[in-house]
């Protein structure tokens, strides 16, 4: 199953049934797989392989390719004449994580504060 690319209705990490969320959670949780939609949803214009590597710092091209091909067979980023970039889809993923990112960031500061 790790290998194959998590999608709603087949058994994912964490549901059986294959729940939506659960699916999601399941691609994004695979290694570099969410640094590398929220690279291109921040950077907001086409990045090539090399431009990507460089944004997420020390990130194999193996794993790079691997993400690059699941992103894209979930429709969450294309690949254009100019580069890969977020699709409609991945940018509304990208905006629905920035709440948590936020949350994320008080969670740290707490926690610095109370450690």
């Amino acid at each position: 199953m790790t290998n194959k690319i998590p999608l709603p209705g087949t058994p994912v990490r964490g549901s059986a049934s294959g729940s939506p969320i659960m699916a999601l959670f399941d691609l994004l949780g695979r290694r570099w797989a969410m640094g590398v939609l929220w690279q291109l949803a921040e950077n907001r214009a086409p990045c090539t392989f090399r431009e990507l590597q460089s944004l997420c710092e020390m990130i194999s091209p193996g794993v790079l390719n691997a993400r690059l091909k699941e992103l894209r067979s979930a429709d969450l980023i294309e690949k254009t004449d100019g580069g890969y970039t977020v699709t409609k889809l991945g940018q509304e993923v990208y905006n629905a994580l920035l709440p948590l990112s936020a949350v994320s960031k008080q969670w740290a500061h707490a926690l610095k504060e109370n450690h």
